[in-house]
């Protein structure tokens, strides 16, 4: 059955294999590929909070940095406790030239989480 637009002829588990499919894709390497996959689920389901993080990973791997930053920011309103998404948005920042924005965002995501590759990025000795 065709298609015609949004989540039109889409199951739940339609969503759960498109999701899946998109991990797929950004671990291969397929950005794009994952934020295609990614938008229909999003649409059908705007509060899901992890397709929302992986269509930001996608963007950012697509350098696609506005959008990353958008989906990266939705994401820690609703879970500002996130200590990946500082992570990455802090990354988003850091790729955009905006170091003191970068700088607070890996310095939240280091004190949210001890990782060695949080707390490195924190540099918080400087």
């Amino acid at each position: 059955m065709p298609e015609s637009s949004g989540s039109t002829g889409r199951t739940p588990e339609t969503h759960v294999i498109d999701f899946r499919a998109a991990e797929r894709l950004l671990d291969a390497r397929d950005p794009r590929g994952a934020v295609k996959l990614l938008d229909s689920v999003i649409a059908a389901h705007p509060e899901n909070t992890a397709a929302r993080l992986l269509r930001a990973r996608a963007f950012f791997a697509a350098a696609q940095l506005r959008p990353a930053e958008l989906e990266f920011t939705i994401v820690l309103e609703r879970e500002p406790d996130n200590a990946f998404a500082h992570f990455a948005l802090a990354r988003t920042y850091e790729r955009q030239g905006r170091p003191d924005q970068a700088t607070r965002h890996f310095r939240l995501a280091a004190a949210l989480d001890p990782n060695p590759q949080y707390l490195k990025a924190a540099r918080f000795d400087d």
